[in-house]
C-alpha cells in the first residue's frame, strides 16, 4: 500500500499567494477603448477619470463607475405642437448635435443626460418659436437655430456638455393655414406685377417727356442758329449795299423771289396762280444772280472790264397801270 502524497506547505502558500497576486493584477488593469472615458470610484466617491488606453486602479478599493461616450452624439428631438405669437399652431421637430467634454460632470451632475438635453431643447424651442410670428418662423429659421444653440449650450455647460449645432428640422403649419398662405403669396405676386408695370409706364413717360424736351431744345437751338445766320446774311447784304455793291442786293432779292415762288407752289392749299407775275422783275433778279456768278468765276482782268451797255440787273418796278391801259395788273 502506497503512502499518501505529501504536499509542501510552503509550496501551497506560494501558489495561493501567487494566484492572489495575479488576480489582483487582473482586477487592477483596465483598458479604455477610444472615444470613451471611465470614471473611477473609491468607496462610492469619484476619484479619477480613465483616459483611452491601458490604465491601472487599486483592486478591491477602486471600481469603474460610469462609462461615458465622448464622441459627438446626434439627439432627435420629437415633434411637438407650438403656438406662435400670432396664435398659429404648428408642428416642430429638431435635431441636436452634442459631445461630452467633462466625463465627471456628465456622470454625476445629471442623472439622465440625453433625456435632460431633450427636454431642455423642447422647452427652449417652444419659448423661441412662441415669441415669433408665423411668417418670421418660416423665413428666419437660421436665426432661430443660432438663438437655440446659444441658450442650450449655456444651459448644458454645467453638465460637461458642449452643444455643437441645433437645427429646426421641420415646421408644419395646419392645412388651412397653408391654403391661406398660398392665397396671400399669389396676391402678393399680383401686387408686385402691378407695381412693376406701373413703374415701367412711369419710366417710359419720363423718358418720352425727356425726349420731347430734348427735341424742343434742339429745335429752338436750330431756329436760333438759323435766325443768327439770317441776321448775319442780312447784315452782310446791308453792308454791301452801303459800300455801293449792287450785286449782293440783286442776289438777295432774286433768292427771296425764288423761295417765295417755291413755298407758294408747294403749299397744300387750293390756289390759282396768274402768270406772269411781274415776270420782268423775276427775270431781272435771275439775270442779276447769273451776272454775280459770272463775276465770281471770271478772272480779275475780266471782272475789271465794264459791262456792256452799263445795264443794271436790278428788278425794275413798274408803275401801276391806268384804266386806259386795259385795267389789268399784269405787265404788257
Amino acid at each position: 500500500m502506497q503512502a499518501p502524497l505529501q504536499l509542501d506547505p510552503f509550496l501551497i502558500v506560494t501558489l495561493v499567494f501567487g494566484g492572489l497576486i495575479v488576480l489582483l493584477v487582473l482586477l487592477g488593469v483596465r483598458v479604455v477603448p477610444q472615444g470613451y472615458e471611465f470614471t473611477v470610484e473609491r468607496f462610492g466617491r469619484w476619484r479619477a477619470t480613465l483616459q483611452p488606453g491601458l490604465n491601472f486602479i487599486v483592486p478591491l478599493v477602486d471600481k469603474i463607475g460610469r462609462r461615458i461616450n465622448m464622441m459627438e452624439t446626434v439627439l432627435n428631438i420629437p415633434s411637438q405642437s407650438v403656438i406662435t405669437r400670432d396664435n398659429a399652431e404648428v408642428e416642430v421637430d429638431a435635431v441636436v448635435f452634442f459631445r461630452v467634454v467633462d466625463a465627471a460632470k456628465a456622470a454625476y451632475q445629471v442623472d439622465d443626460l440625453q433625456s435632460a438635453i431633450e427636454n431642455l431643447s423642447m422647452t427652449n424651442i417652444r419659448t423661441v418659436l412662441g415669441s415669433l410670428e408665423m411668417d418670421e418662423a418660416l423665413s428666419e429659421r437660421e436665426a432661430m437655430n443660432r438663438k437655440l444653440l446659444t441658450v442650450i449650450d449655456e444651459a448644458t455647460s454645467f453638465w460637461g456638455v458642449q452643444v455643437r449645432r441645433v437645427e429646426i428640422r421641420d415646421i408644419s403649419p395646419p392645412q388651412n393655414l397653408v391654403v391661406a398662405m398660398s392665397r396671400q403669396m399669389e396676391a402678393e405676386r399680383h401686387r408686385r406685377a402691378e407695381v412693376t408695370l406701373a413703374e415701367g409706364k412711369k419710366a417710359a413717360a419720363i423718358l418720352e417727356a425727356e425726349g420731347r424736351r430734348e427735341a424742343a431744345f434742339r429745335d429752338a437751338e436750330a431756329r436760333e442758329r438759323e435766325a443768327e445766320a439770317e441776321a448775319r446774311s442780312t447784315a452782310m447784304v446791308s453792308e454791301a449795299i452801303r459800300q455801293g455793291d449792287a450785286q449782293a442786293l440783286q442776289y438777295f432779292v432774286g433768292l427771296q423771289y425764288v423761295e417765295a415762288l417755291k413755298a407758294f407752289a408747294t403749299s397744300s392749299n387750293q390756289k390759282i396762280l396768274f402768270m406772269p407775275i411781274e415776270t420782268s422783275g423775276v427775270l431781272g433778279s435771275l439775270a442779276g444772280v447769273a451776272e454775280l456768278l459770272r463775276d465770281s468765276l471770271a478772272t480779275p482782268s475780266e471782272a475789271a472790264a465794264p459791262r456792256p451797255g452799263g445795264r443794271s440787273a436790278l428788278p425794275r418796278s413798274r408803275p401801276p397801270a391806268t384804266p386806259d391801259e386795259g385795267g389789268s395788273g399784269a405787265p404788257a
